[in-house]
């Protein structure tokens, strides 16, 4: 089975679909892109995009609320905090300072932009 997302004018996901195997290849039997999104929008109507359920393209599957990126060729999470990077290499959002790593748990304040240890942690 395929996976379809439908984007909307600002390439954030609206739905993710399934499409048949059959529908997407083409007379050499090759999967076809271009096939699915044509399938899609007939039926659908939208603006199209496949996904990978195994995340073999695109870095990731698409969920609802994620953005593809054209420039990237990726679907990218929801960013946390404005304050939050994107890694180039693994495509995740990273806070501007690193998590401690004492074993305890942490959330970020985007107001103070910093980790905050919490309650009942720590004692």
């Amino acid at each position: 089975m395929a996976h379809f997302a439908e984007i909307d004018e600002n390439n954030i996901v609206l739905r993710v679909v399934v499409v048949d195997d059959d529908v997407i290849r083409d007379a050499d039997g090759r999967h076809n892109e271009l096939l699915g999104q044509q399938y899609c929008n007939r039926i659908l109507d939208g603006r199209w995009v496949q996904t990978s359920y195994n995340s073999t393209f695109r870095v990731r599957f698409a969920g609802v609320g994620y953005r593809y990126d054209e420039e990237r060729d990726a679907f990218l999470t929801p960013r946390p905090f404005s304050s939050w990077l994107l890694n180039e290499q693994t495509f995740n959002w990273e806070p501007p300072v690193e998590m401690p790593d004492d074993g305890n748990r942490y959330l970020w304040n985007e107001v103070i932009m910093e980790w905050q240890l919490m309650e009942g942690d720590g004692e």
